[in-house]
């Protein structure tokens, strides 16, 4: 008679699971509570205890840690001395194993979790089973997932319990530990941002129809804890399903909107911002996201950091856009706007931004890991080295300014009143054809008269602050720290443009 081991802290499923294996002709053998809920379903189970001879101890630390389970586990039924050395020692095979893991990660992510109450929560005897029934998965089946009941009932009873099956089911096993073993390394480390080596593990969301491109396949994974204001908690109410650029694009698009704390709406292409505005109300400030760029607003990417109501909505559903993100909607809004079948609407929490947080990317071969960029400069932190002094809405105006440039590919200049972007150049190989590309775009609007311009570095020389002064701008924020800082501030001083040095550079590649 063959022998299933099942131990899992996840009860779903399992009473159906062991009658299955029952009716195929298992001895069953269990623990503690798993044991509990199977015969109080009527079916005979062993305990542990009795295989081993020796009684659970240190509250239940040690149960499964005994030669008479890991022997019956890891002998080759293939070669006659593990077998004969299991007969010497009166031990049994155990030829199915159903382990799923104490609540560690469900347990850390509870208010006011303790360490203590976290250590408690590291399994050690259900990694141990399972990683040693995986190892001999030519003779074992793990089963780890309780989704996996069905599937496994079904092989062994039409015999389909091949090689190729039980090695899926051990690749699952391992895959499950190390992202389990990830998650305590992640714990302990605690704040420890670069460690030696790094440890992370991701969870799938869904496969996408394709990446960047048709021809690339793609699928989307969230961290194993993610951050809450993130794309990967957003809940999708209506739509299409998210796309490879979608996610990238909302991605960008929440961090912009993560700036601001009155109402302000972001408009997002290819991850940089087309428009921001800001206002009292919510559709003010839609109005002026997209005035800052009518056109390029179509299928764009919309963050709305306050509900939206039925105004807005009627607005925007105007549009073609791809998605519209926002704390919430209202009923009549969000009927409006679902009149478009393919546009995506979602939600997310917006009372959970990050007030610190690190970030990773992809190279070929290898990872890089910063911490976010989450600071930005106010009018406090700003020196101004030209002989003309900005006004104080102008000063308003450079630290927004300063703000969105923030989240705008490098080189990026970004014209912009108190209110709302008017021009945005983005990746130029030059600053001053960043500056070409976004004045050219501003001149036209009718507020450009109280436009300034913001860099998310120094000028390297002085020919970008000639080029804005001489198309009307009258005052100009980047960081400074130039060895040619001066050129650029005697260009200011001829023109009579107020230039303001913020002392903090923003890259963004």
């Amino acid at each position: 008679m063959k022998t299933a081991l099942l131990s899992v802290s996840d009860k779903t499923g399992v009473v159906d699971f062991a009658k299955g294996l029952t009716n195929l002709g298992y001895r069953l053998i269990s623990t503690g509570g798993t044991k509990k809920v199977i015969e109080d379903a009527g079916i005979d189970v062993t305990a542990v205890e009795e295989v081993t001879g020796f009684p659970e101890m240190l509250d239940g630390r040690v149960k499964t840690l005994h030669p008479r389970i890991h022997a019956g586990l890891l002998a080759r039924r293939d070669l006659p001395e593990h077998m004969q050395a299991l007969k010497d020692h009166n031990i049994d095979t155990v030829d199915l194993v159903a382990v799923n893991l104490y609540p560690f990660k469900e347990t850390i992510q509870k208010d006011g979790v303790t360490e203590p109450d976290a250590i408690e929560q590291i399994d050690i005897g259900g990694p141990s089973m399972l990683r040693a029934a995986a190892k001999n998965f030519a003779d074992v089946i793990t089963v780890v997932d309780p989704n996996e009941y069905n599937n496994v009932l079904n092989a062994i009873h039409d015999g389909s319990d091949d090689r190729a099956f039980r090695r899926n089911l051990a690749l699952q096993v391992f895959r499950h530990t190390a992202a389990y073993d990830a998650l305590i390394a992640q714990y302990l480390g605690g704040d420890e941002e670069f460690p030696d080596s790094l440890t992370l593990t991701y969870n799938k969301v869904q496969a996408l129809r394709y990446g960047e491109n048709s021809h690339q396949k793609a699928a989307f994974y969230e961290d194993a804890m993610p951050e809450l204001f993130s794309i990967t908690q957003a809940e999708q109410l209506h739509g299409k399903e998210l796309s490879f650029n979608n996610i990238k694009d909302a991605d960008a698009g929440l961090r912009m909107s993560a700036e601001f704390d009155q109402p302000a709406v972001v408009a997002v292409k290819h991850m940089n911002p087309c428009g921001i505005g800001l206002a009292d109300n919510i559709e003010e400030a839609w109005d002026r996201a997209y005035a800052a760029d009518s056109t390029s607003i179509f299928g764009g990417i919309i963050i709305l950091n306050r509900n939206v109501d039925l105004a807005t909505a009627e607005k925007m559903h105007a549009l073609f856009l791809e998605m519209i993100i926002a704390p919430s909607f209202d009923d009549d809004a969000f009927e409006v706007l679902a009149k478009k079948k393919n546009l995506r609407l979602l939600t997310v929490d917006f009372d959970a931004r990050p007030e610190a947080a690190l970030e990773t990317v992809s190279v070929m071969g290898g990872l890089l890991r910063q911490e976010q960029d989450l600071v930005h400069e106010t009018i406090a932190d700003f020196k101004v080295v030209s002989e003309k002094q900005p006004t104080e809405q102008e000063l308003k105006a450079l630290e927004f300014a300063q703000i969105v440039a923030k989240h705008v590919k490098s080189n990026a200049i970004v014209v912009a009143t108190d209110e709302m972007t008017l021009g945005i150049g983005a990746g130029q190989m030059n600053r001053v054809g960043s500056a070409e590309i976004a004045i050219t775009q501003a001149e036209s609007a009718d507020n450009y008269g109280q436009a300034v311009l913001a860099s998310d570095a120094y000028f390297p020389m002085g020919d970008s602050v000639e080029f804005a002064a001489k198309h009307g701008i009258k005052a100009i924020v980047e960081p400074g720290g130039s060895i040619r800082d001066q050129e650029s501030i005697d260009n200011a001083n001829k023109y009579g443009v107020a230039l303001v040095f913020s002392g903090r550079r923003h890259f963004r590649h």
